[in-house]
């Protein structure tokens, strides 16, 4: 048997049969991995090998932009800061119907585009909104179903970090560009989200909030004001080339840390339990991806992408079965990997065919991430599934159905998305980037 061919039966068939046995699915995915590269390599090079990948993998300056974001976050959600962001979002969507839910997906997006982080979206705002929505009589399998699908809204709405790893694997395309086309299409997928919900809630029978007077909207937006700032900052600085991501990361902590002393909800002896919980967050999300890139490895090894890239040109030269075939692996691939290392893997077999075929990076850039994202909430490795059925205290397979209907409008905005080239770069263009 072909030693690529055996590594990569084991690697599959590892992961498949440890998730069966119920193993988190870090501890899967990278004893599954590790068990392939001793196909590959000698017991110690292999075990030496893995060891190296895990800390490259982790070993980015991007990647810092990761725990910084996360314990914007937490300082965010233990600041007043969520609570401020959820009110602000309740005045927006409190007169529809399941009020509660499109507070939560209005948040989200809000969040989002603060923290650049969906983990920490699903954990603060899910956090704020189950307790509010279970007293208002909310299913809970409902409830966590609203977070998780909407809290990838981050991944799409600047800033994100899966955005600027594919500026780098892609050879430089603008962070700019690539910041400023991700508005729409992440909009588009929050509004998708409130539709479903909308639905749901008309037939479960929640009822909308009974409204607030003009001058209570206008205390909430006033008191909002200091938290939306943040937008303006990170973004406008790393537009504006004033700072990096990862250095707009930091400066989002200092503000979020100074907001909140502000507001006098976190006082100095709270910094060791906040840092602690978003050490935590970090933690499940960084040793994925570190076990995630000995996985990329072995399958660069057993030439798993270059045979799909093979095969995909070997069926059609349509654009348009082209893209679509891209899609359907992308959401495969987005089921069993982090974002990050699938992005740095796919994107050079991908990219190239799109170029061929005249596809402009940044529309390509948004088509990839987004189906990435979509591979968070999903199972077996979707760290924010898990997150948000964590902070609702529910089994993942009891709010896998409830995702269903979520899972189906994001896919329909995902075509939207890679069929309409606009939607990503109608904005970069006003801007002329």
């Amino acid at each position: 048997m072909d030693v690529a061919f055996q590594a990569a039966l084991i690697l599959f068939a590892g992961v498949a049969f440890l998730l069966i046995l119920g193993a988190p699915i870090s501890i899967g995915v990278g004893v599954a991995s590790v068990l392939a590269m001793f196909a590959i390599l000698p017991f110690d090079n292999a075990l030496l090998a893995s060891a190296q990948r895990i800390f490259t993998g982790m070993n980015s300056f991007a990647l810092l932009a990761i725990p910084f974001f996360v314990l914007a976050g937490v300082i965010m959600n233990n600041g007043g800061i969520a609570i401020r962001l959820v009110n602000c979002a309740k005045v927006l969507s409190g007169r529809l119907p399941g009020s509660l839910a499109q507070t939560n997906t209005v948040a989200n997006m809000l969040f989002g585009s603060i923290s650049g982080s969906a983990v920490a979206a699903a954990a603060a705002v899910g956090g704020t909104m189950a307790p509010l929505q279970e007293k208002e009589g909310y299913k809970r399998e409902f409830s966590a179903a609203v977070n998780i699908a909407s809290a990838p809204t981050g991944m799409l709405i600047p800033p994100s970090n899966t955005l600027i790893v594919y500026s780098l694997a892609s050879g430089g395309t603008s962070i700019a560009a690539l910041f400023m086309a991700g508005y729409i299409p992440g909009i588009l997928w929050g509004i998708g989200c409130m539709i479903v919900a909308f639905i749901l809630a008309k037939r479960y029978g929640y009822k909308r909030d009974g409204g607030i007077t003009f001058q209570q909207a206008l205390r909430v937006f006033l008191d909002a004001i200091p938290s939306l700032l943040l937008i303006v900052i990170v973004i406008g600085g790393i537009v504006g080339g004033v700072f990096t991501a990862t250095e707009g990361s930091a400066i989002a902590v200092v503000y979020a840390l100074l907001l909140s002393f502000l507001y006098r909800t976190i006082k100095l002896k709270d910094l060791p339990r906040i840092f602690l919980e978003s050490a935590k967050t970090t933690a499940i999300v960084v040793f994925l991806i570190g076990v995630s890139s000995i996985m990329s490895w072995v399958m660069a090894f057993t030439n798993i992408p270059s045979m799909i890239a093979s095969g995909l040109l070997g069926l059609t030269d349509n654009i348009y079965v082209i893209l679509l075939i891209m899609n359907v692996i992308l959401l495969i691939i987005g089921t069993f990997m982090d974002p990050t290392p699938a992005v740095l893997i796919f994107t050079p077999i991908f990219w190239p065919i799109a170029q061929s075929f005249g596809i402009d990076p940044v529309h390509f850039g948004i088509m990839l991430v987004f189906n990435l994202s979509i591979g968070t909430i999903t199972p077996p490795v979707g760290p924010v599934l898990f997150v948000g059925a964590k902070v609702a205290n529910m089994r993942i397979e009891q709010v896998v159905r409830p995702l269903l209907p979520f899972f189906a409008v994001t896919v329909v905005v995902l075509m939207l998305v890679t069929y309409i080239p606009q939607l990503s770069l109608f904005i970069p263009k006003l801007f002329g980037l």
